[in-house]
């Protein structure tokens, strides 16, 4: 007689970390290596800092959830607290739905859980994505404010597009359902990249959306397909900052680019980095506390 299915509804555990937001990625990567869901949340908090929590088993691969603590703690210089609780998964999957109902964005979009059943008619472009997945859902501000800029400049008609940090890759997929292109969608985590390509295929964008690993604009593929006509970076202020020239190199003059994942407090900042390579601010769309820039490269560049 084969045993009775092991229970999940009181075996999981909420992890979270809450540091500056310069160190976010190292600790993100800690978590991303025992966690399957890894959510980014701003701080209440008067610095800029971000909590990051991902949900594990009880118990589950403990030696590798602190060696990966111990080397982000090595990389930032910072001795982050690692907080824990437990977390009944029905709860926690129920909170989830709760939290993620159909949302419509912009004059064209909607985005549903793929929780959801009874879709009513809609003319609007329909992205489904798994509720459980805690980033790139629709509901942040950064991406928000992507497809609604995405709308603004659809009759420009770009052909080569590339989405940097890419994410669960709702971005690739607003860009392939609305323009009908080819979209590159790279990530720096390959648990994003198969997530990203999973979404794609059921949407049935699969043959649109290319998902690849890769670091930035170092990453073999982006390199061979530029220049871009258009350019998502939905990423955090810094990192766009450092990747300004490289980003403003690899863009056809004419080109456009969407910048996000950058408060409104840090749009001077990021703004300064990209018109010192010659970028044009276009449009500034708030979405709360949250910028999304749309940005322009001189046609005579």
């Amino acid at each position: 007689m084969m045993p009775p299915p092991r229970r999940h509804a009181t075996e999981l555990e909420t992890l979270s970390v809450t540091v500056p937001e310069a160190f976010v990625e190292p600790f993100e990567n800690a978590l991303a290596t025992v966690c399957a869901t890894v959510g980014i949340f701003e701080a209440d908090d008067a610095q800029i800092c971000w909590r990051i929590e991902g949900v594990k088993d009880i118990g589950h691969r403990e030696t590798e959830l602190q060696s990966a603590l111990t080397l982000a703690r090595l990389v930032t210089g910072i001795d982050a607290t690692l907080e824990r609780t437990r977390t009944e998964a029905e709860g926690w999957l129920a909170r989830t739905y709760e939290s993620f109902p159909a949302q419509e964005i912009g004059a064209r979009f909607v985005v549903r859980g793929t929780h959801l059943e009874d879709a009513p008619p809609t003319r609007r472009l329909t992205i489904t994505l798994d509720a459980g997945i805690a980033f790139g859902s629709g509901e942040h501000g950064s991406t928000r404010g992507c497809l609604r800029a995405l709308e603004r400049i659809a009759h420009r008609r770009p052909r080569r597009i590339l989405d940097l940090g890419c994410g669960s890759g709702i971005l690739a997929m607003g860009a392939a359902a609305l323009l009908k292109r080819r979209v590159l969608a790279v990530d720096i985590e390959p648990w994003s990249v198969r997530v990203a390509a999973s979404n794609a295929r059921a949407n049935g964008l699969g043959t649109l959306v290319e998902c690849r690993l890769g670091n930035g604009w170092k990453t073999p593929e982006i390199r061979a397909r530029a220049p871009y006509d258009l350019v998502f970076a939905n990423i955090l202020a810094r990192p766009l900052c450092l990747m300004a020239r490289d980003l403003s190199r690899n863009v056809v003059p004419g080109g456009t680019v969407i910048l996000a994942g950058l408060l409104a407090t840090q749009v001077r900042m990021v703004l300064a980095a990209h018109r010192r390579q010659g970028l044009v601010l276009e449009a500034c769309l708030r979405e709360g506390d949250w910028a999304t820039l749309i940005l322009r490269k001189p046609a005579w560049a």
